[in-house]
């Protein structure tokens, strides 16, 4: 007997020996397929890239995965205790495995299957688990990668503190609504940084590891609470939270408020959307689009909050003042109100959502007073149809401007007969915008305008964009017309032409003959330029020619200096890459964009310096290294750890001269007397700050432009259709543009001390008059203080005509073909006024 239980130990042993054997065997060999730990040691896993204004505020966010990464030292404590509680409650004593909760899973699934259940065997994984296979390994559920988890999470519990295995496991988890990591679910759940986090919050958080679209708060929002308030019990079970706590969260509703994602953030409370997005490809284009959504880049853009939404108001305030002018276009859309509930049938119909307050509403009943409308319902946070119907009135007092708009040709057209009663305007089933006016229950009736156009601001000295407007409504469009839209500049071109003129030997005094001019092209047609009005004004001075904006004299004194050289100034300036060298060119028939027209225009106020426009000041990588800087001046001076008296350090301006400043404040000169003397004169009558621009109208009215500056902004406005084609015989740049570059100065600069604009030391102010460029006493009637550089002074007697004799004044108006173009060799004659 106790031979044969000598046997059977013997034999017991050896199996015993022969399945540790294996099972080391097993292990070993796992083991050796194992991966290094080197993932988990240079970890950087992908993190959005977030865009921040000037003064900080958040933009826009970019990412592939909505990760923040926050260190274990600034997750609140309390957050920490509720993942402990719901996924790993023994974390801090195991070693990587919780042999007690194995044991405890395996009895559970030893029941489940006496009970005829089929349930797989799961629960056991510890957090350190969860991050073995959440960095390295599948999610099936075969046995060989459940042991090659354990071997791993062994590994990584003698490589990493737990606090390091917290900080890996919390910022890598999926926790639904597209949210990686507790931070980004934080913002995205609740709108709120960690530290902002109530318990009850937090406990949700926590809830989320075991399937986020099974504790959805909207979906599955009983579960959701459900689920919570388990985690508070275990919370309250492990001694985290008191019984007091437990009771009163338990009892809270699931709250959760959703946070717009991309550039649906603060972009599209400002009408910043297409600057953000101008951002969003100059990053790409620097940095590759897997850095951009992945590379957790910090962008300092240059936008000013408060500018940006003076663009946009007095972008949009002028497109609609234009609009109504020509009259109302009719309803959107026409609904049959005899079918279904008016309310969901509205809300079928696709509403601007960045023109609030402006709403989308259907009419309900006329009277010739006044209409019923049903305001489109909004949509809830759960993505459902708001149940609650509003309704209010459109007086007829609120849609007198909305006379028949009756097309005609060339951009004319006739209004229709005026209004006096509703029905001549709306009926029922009519689908309409309206604003709420200052009246309670009374709206306004509005209609998105047809025209486009574009607004930007940008300091003259840094070439900075301040603020960038690029179309009325970026949810309707996308294009920007301020950087994308190309263009004839028109007469704003102008000032480039003069720039050459005055660096070639003539002053603002110079004359030149405004009269009849030809010249035979190289497809032998000629080519007859003419100006505006159609008339000739015979000996002008270069400052009457750009103030009033005199066509021929452009072009003549391009043919006179050569039109290389206009090529030579506009490549400077950064106008154009390449000008085609015809003389049409100088009048801005080739096509450039508003941002191009600005930053030149920048150069003049600056004193001559290129500048380069850019939308971003800074970028920062994921560890807070500055890896791009629009301001590239040396500063190495800067960089004293302590002040021992040495003086302040000197930025060395290293910008490239354009022109001399003598020349550059001469334009400028000229330029402030097209605000007050010339074709700007009626957009700029009530201003009392120094102001200096062009007015820019090309062939037929199809492009309207402003572009300008005050001494410390510089300012351009674009407006046309996105389909060219004639806005009408006043769409002119003076006319329409200028009023809204006047409108925004006017917020721009409100409250900013009237800063004049600098003369160079040297230049020399001599009193002349403007018409005939002589010298006039102090004084007189009409005498202007004129500028020159340095010994270029006229003399008492200083006529001079350029093309022709002095005392020839050519009358009545020329009879000029109006389709004459250079040859073929553009597509038009440019600027007119």
């Amino acid at each position: 007997m106790i031979r044969l239980l000598g046997l059977l130990f013997t034999a017991g042993f050896l199996v015993f020996c022969a399945g540790a054997l294996a099972v080391g065997y097993v292990i070993y060999d796992k083991s050796e397929d194992l991966p290094t730990l080197e993932t988990l040691t240079s970890y950087e896993p992908p993190v959005m890239t977030r865009v921040h204004a000037g003064d900080g505020s958040l933009l826009a966010e970019y990412a592939e995965q909505r990760r923040l990464y926050m260190p274990a030292s600034v997750l609140p404590k309390r957050l920490i205790h509720a993942f402990i509680s719901a996924e790993d409650k023994t974390f801090f004593t195991h070693a990587g495995i919780d042999w007690q909760g194995i044991v405890a899973a395996v009895i559970r699934y030893g029941q489940s299957k006496l009970r005829g259940e089929n349930r797989r065997l799961g629960g056991a994984s510890t957090i350190t688990q969860q991050v073995a296979k959440n960095f390295f390994l599948s999610s099936d559920r075969k046995f060989e990668r459940k042991l090659k988890e354990a071997l791993l999470a062994q590994r990584i519990e003698q490589a990493f503190s737990k606090e390091q295995i917290l900080e890996l496991y919390l910022n890598e988890i999926f926790l639904g609504l597209g949210s990686y990591g507790v931070a980004a679910a934080s913002l995205n759940y609740f709108g709120k940084s960690l530290k902002d986090l109530q318990l009850e919050e937090m406990a949700y958080l926590a809830a989320l590891p075991k399937g986020p679209s099974n504790y959805h708060p909207f979906r599955q929002t009983e579960r959701a609470t459900e689920r919570r308030n388990w985690v508070l019990a275990q919370m309250h079970e492990n001694g985290y939270i008191t019984a007091e706590e437990l009771e009163a969260t338990r009892k809270k509703p699931l709250v959760v408020n959703p946070r717009p994602y991309g550039v649906q953030l603060f972009a599209s409370e400002i009408g910043a959307e297409a600057f953000a997005e101008e951002v969003r490809r100059d990053l790409e284009k620097a940095y590759g689009r897997k850095r951009l959504r992945e590379g957790g880049l910090s962008v300092r853009t240059t936008l000013d909050l408060k500018l940006q939404i003076f663009a946009r108001q007095a972008l949009q305030r002028g497109l609609m003042k234009f609009d109504r002018e020509r009259g109302w276009r009719g309803a959107l859309a026409k609904l049959n109100l005899q079918e279904g509930e008016w309310g969901e049938a509205l809300s079928k119909i696709k509403a601007y959502d960045d023109l609030r307050p402006w709403r989308l509403a259907v009419v309900l009943e006329v009277t010739p007073e006044q209409a019923k409308i049903g305001l489109q319902p909004a949509s809830l946070k759960s993505g459902k149809l708001d149940t609650k119907r509003e309704t209010a009135l459109l007086p007829v007092k609120y849609m007198t401007w909305a006379r028949e708009h009756i097309p005609g040709k060339n951009g004319k057209f006739k209004l229709g007969e005026v209004i006096t009663t509703v029905d001549q305007v709306l009926s029922p089933g009519d689908v309409v915008y309206t604003a709420p006016s200052r009246e309670e229950g009374l709206h306004h009736l509005v209609q998105v305008p047809e025209a486009e156009g574009g607004l930007v601001a940008l300091d003259p000295h840094t070439g900075r964009v301040l603020a960038l407007s690029g179309g009325f409504s970026y949810a309707r469009s996308q294009f920007n017309r301020a950087v994308q839209a190309k263009r004839q500049p028109g007469s704003s071109f102008k000032p480039f032409v003069y720039a050459a003129a005055l660096d070639n030997g003539y002053t603002p005094a110079s004359v030149v003959l405004d009269a009849p001019f030809e010249i035979r092209q190289s497809n032998g047609e000629v080519w007859k330029p003419k100006n505006y009005s159609k008339k000739f004004y015979g000996p002008s001075t270069l400052r009457r020619g750009i103030e009033l904006s005199r066509n021929v004299m452009t072009v003549r004194l391009a043919h006179d200096m050569g039109m290389k050289k206009v090529v030579n100034y506009a490549r400077d300036f950064g106008v154009y890459d390449n000008l085609l060298p015809v003389l049409s060119m100088s009048l801005g028939a080739g096509e450039t964009t508003l941002l191009r027209m600005t930053s030149a225009f920048a150069m003049f106020v600056n004193g001559g310096k290129r500048i380069t426009p850019s939308l971003v000041d800074r970028v920062q990588d994921r560890h807070g290294r500055t890896v791009f800087r629009h301001d590239a001046r040396d500063c190495s001076a800067c960089k004293a750890k302590k002040w021992e008296g040495q003086a302040e350090p000197e930025l060395v301006d290293a910008r490239r001269a354009v022109i001399n400043p003598y020349t550059a404040y001469q334009i400028t000169s000229m330029l402030e007397g097209v605000v007050q003397r010339g074709t700007a004169r009626k957009a700029f009558k009530d201003f009392d700050v120094p102001i200096a621009g062009k007015t820019g109208t090309t062939n037929d009215e199809k492009d309207a432009w402003f572009v300008g500056f005050s001494p410390d902004l510089a300012v351009g406005v674009y407006i046309g259709y996105d389909n060219p084609r004639p806005m009408g015989r006043a769409a002119s740049g003076g006319g329409l543009a200028a009023p809204i570059f006047a409108d925004f100065m006017k917020l721009a600069l409100r409250g900013q001390p009237h800063t004049p604009f600098r003369v160079p030391r040297g230049i020399q102010l001599i009193p002349i008059n403007p018409k005939s460029g002589q010298r006039a006493p102090y004084g007189a009637e009409t005498t202007i203080l004129e500028a020159f550089k340095p010994g270029e002074e006229p003399a008492e007697d200083n006529t001079v005509v350029i093309g022709g004799d002095p005392g020839f004044v050519p009358s009545g108006v020329s009879q000029v073909d109006s389709s004459a173009r250079d040859g073929g060799l553009t597509t038009g004659t440019g600027g007119l006024y």
